[in-house]
């Protein structure tokens, strides 16, 4: 049906909406705190960044992209996550020049095609950040802290942090090898996609939520034990990091995350009351992707949040802040000669920074003052064509239930100091 959003998509409405900004209004103080900027790239990419950045193999390029054709034959895919667009902004726009660490943040809309349920939509929103330029283990620890703080500063308790290293290409063929060799005798019993996974992309068998309960897994060789010397110091120094600041977490040697480009650092902030879609924030290192998009060999950290689970945390810990009220006066005019006299004091409060709102329907007295009840203003100014004789107007403070007549002069300075004051 027409009147009907697609399937995986949602209106955010003015009821919502506040929640929303308050999340964003929270990213963005402490972004700034740590020093990131915002980032805004297109919603659409060429589909080959995704296929090269994520990695064929993977579900997101082989089953989750919403890819077409334009009219000039080009192959594009609304962006199922938005790390290789910020690197290849990075790279197209020379962000690289002034050398040293590029701290990026974006907040948007991203797509991937799945089945709907709550916490993960077709079109979902993320917040995520992206320091490109940095090898040491502190700038992971700041990203892991950044997304840590992020939930907390909020004031969700109750997350679990997951760490682990996935290696760099030095060490995880090793892995390669363990898995399939252990894999190998239990090869009938893995999903048709781990099947086809076990040649292609065996790390990504442990990432498969279908077969993630059978009891072979749990004996599935740990990447920890086969990491080299450079990415098991990498990795100790950053849970030192962690420790340092105070941070409680759990070692996981099976997170391996769901992208073909992390290397070493992989991390995930769960928060277990959301089940299945408890994962809130995740991220890691992926030291290869700048130089697999055509850049030079570059170090980089990056974590993404999804919002809509976040607010669904936020709900559940009766977090999600109270909605504002639409107004600070509300202007109750009886009459076309009192909605006349009105209008211009309602622009003249507006361009005072007070939200002002009247009636435009020419109701009664009753119906225009619970309608002033309804949008929570301080205070209704009441207007009839007596005030009108008087050059003045009846304020009526609707949390004290009080009101005193004022003179038009005066009124709008006077509501200005109050409001404002």
């Amino acid at each position: 049906m027409l009147t009907n959003a697609p399937r995986g998509t949602k209106d955010i409405l003015p009821d919502s909406v506040g929640a929303w900004t308050h999340v964003e209004e929270v990213i963005r103080d402490l972004c700034s705190r740590y020093g990131y900027h915002e980032i805004r790239t297109p919603i659409f990419e060429h589909t080959e960044l995704f296929q090269r950045g994520i990695g064929d193999g993977t579900d997101v390029v082989d089953k989750e992209m919403y890819t077409f054709t334009d009219r000039g034959d080009r192959s594009l895919t609304l962006r199922p996550e938005n790390t290789a667009s910020a690197v290849r902004a990075y790279l197209q726009n020379k962000l690289y020049a002034d050398g040293g660490l590029q701290k990026l943040f974006y907040i948007g809309s991203m797509f991937r095609y799945d089945r709907p349920q709550a916490g993960r939509m077709r079109e979902f929103h993320q917040f995520g950040v992206e320091a490109i330029g940095g090898a040491s283990p502190l700038v992971d620890a700041e990203a892991i802290l950044l997304a840590y703080d992020f939930l907390t500063t909020l004031g969700l308790t109750g997350l679990t942090l997951k760490l682990n290293s996935v290696g760099c290409p030095t060490c995880r063929p090793v892995y390669r090898e363990r898995l399939q060799e252990y894999f190998k005798e239990h090869l009938h019993e893995l999903c048709g996609d781990c099947q086809d996974r076990y040649t292609r992309s065996p790390l990504r068998i442990l990432d498969c939520k279908a077969d993630a309960d059978k009891p072979f897994m749990a004996g599935a060789p740990a990447i920890t034990d086969c990491l080299c010397a450079e990415c098991a110091e990498h990795f100790e120094e950053v849970q030192s990091h962690l420790t340092d600041a105070g941070v409680a977490y759990e070692l996981d040697p099976r997170l391996v995350r769901g992208l073909d480009y992390y290397t070493r650092t992989a991390f995930e902030i769960a928060y277990p009351p959301l089940g299945a879609q408890s994962a809130v924030a995740g991220g890691g290192r992926y030291d290869g992707l700048v130089e697999e998009l055509g850049g030079n060999p570059t170090p980089a950290v990056g974590f993404a949040a999804g919002l809509e689970r976040v607010l669904l945390a936020l709900e559940q810990q009766s977090l999600l802040p109270a909605r504002p009220s639409d107004a600070d006066v509300f202007i109750i005019a009886l009459g076309d000669a009192a909605a006349h006299a009105a209008f211009p004091l309602l622009h003249a409060l507006r361009q005072g920074g007070v939200r002002a709102l009247m009636d435009y329907a020419g109701r009664s007295m009753k119906a225009q003052m619970k309608q002033a009840n309804k949008s929570g203003a301080r205070y209704a100014v009441i207007l009839g064509d007596d005030e009108l004789t008087q050059h003045a107007a009846v304020v009526r403070d609707m949390e004290q239930s009080t009101q005193e007549s004022c003179s038009l002069d005066d009124m709008v300075k006077r509501l200005i100091s109050e409001v404002k004051g």
